[in-house]
């Protein structure tokens, strides 16, 4: 079994009742203690609700962008990439909602059925984090690539249905040519088999994962594309953001001013001078489309330019 698996299992034994640990999903007062720098609105269980207006801006956020600026913040395990995708043309984006799968234990797996039977929970075990999604979350899972599929067609139909949104499964899916009909749907995943499910047991639901190489903590914003999956803090979703957005601006602005003859390809991409800093200004005046922001502000975003 690999380091990170017995690492997040010591993690349960220590930090958690066993209780909790059983029960799969993180308790809520450890879920805020995790996620405590996000100031924001929360779910009930206490994950944190990243605003839809937010998740709207994230959809024009570039993965390579997203990742640039969380790497220069010291966040640099939240990307994952080598994925097969069911539309590559479609990004998926949203809130993560986790879950986590280990080798099926017969022992445990006894205890959690019963469990969850006498609390009527519905479904097996594979339902049950899908039975917890809302709208604009993204059902990510970690079966740490193991063949075996978490999600065919009657799941993704349903996961769909709640979400609105996609999946990034670290594992497997069954059923491409009925998922690929969920209009509006998409997933990343390892691989498409046609194998069903068998030989593992759901042991995290809402639970911090790995993806690959990549940390998620529930409530994470995902953006997944072409390039990959980054999974940014919800704590960090404005600030990176506000910063992919002002990139964005900053090459427009670049490539006319090239294009143009006003400045040299190697004074645009270098940090800015006053002339220029005081010309972006004033071209932000003049394109009305562009999202406006104060002289201060773009200072501040030049201060850790590395992009």
């Amino acid at each position: 079994m690999r380091y990170r698996l017995q690492l997040l299992l010591s993690f349960c034994i220590l930090i958690l009742p066993l209780k909790s640990l059983l029960a799969q999903a993180i308790p809520k007062e450890e879920l805020i203690f995790l996620t405590s720098a996000w100031k924001g609105e929360r779910f009930e269980d206490g994950r944190p609700r990243i605003p839809d207006e937010l998740l709207n801006r994230a959809k024009a956020i570039g993965i390579e962008e997203a990742w640039q600026i969380l790497n220069n913040e010291g966040y640099l395990y939240q990307y994952e990439r080598n994925w097969k995708i069911l539309h590559e043309d479609e990004k998926v984006i949203g809130r993560a909602l986790t879950a986590f799968y280990m080798p099926i234990r017969p022992d445990i797996e006894k205890n959690i059925v019963d469990r969850a039977a006498a609390e009527g929970r519905q479904g097996r075990h594979l339902h049950w984090p899908i039975n917890m999604l809302t709208k604009g979350d993204v059902y990510v899972a970690d079966n740490e690539g193991r063949v075996g599929s978490l999600m065919g067609d009657n799941l993704g139909n349903v996961i769909y249905k709640n979400s609105g949104n996609g999946v990034i499964f670290d594992g497997f899916a069954r059923d491409v040519d009925g998922l690929a009909e969920i209009k509006g749907f998409n997933a990343f995943v390892r691989d498409f088999a046609p194998q069903f499910l068998q030989g593992v047991v759901l042991m995290g639901l809402n639970t911090p994962v790995t993806i690959g190489q990549a940390i998620v903590l529930p409530g994470d914003l995902v953006i997944a594309g072409r390039a990959g999956v980054v999974f940014i803090p919800a704590h960090m979703a404005e600030q990176v953001i506000s910063t992919a957005e002002f990139i964005a601006s900053k090459d427009r602005f670049g490539h006319e001013m090239i294009k143009n003859g006003v400045y040299k390809a190697g004074q645009v991409d270098a940090q800015w001078s006053e002339e220029i800093r005081a010309e972006y200004m004033k071209w932000l005046e003049k394109n009305p489309k562009e999202k406006k922001i104060s002289r201060l502000q773009l200072d501040q975003f030049m201060l850790k330019r590395t992009w």
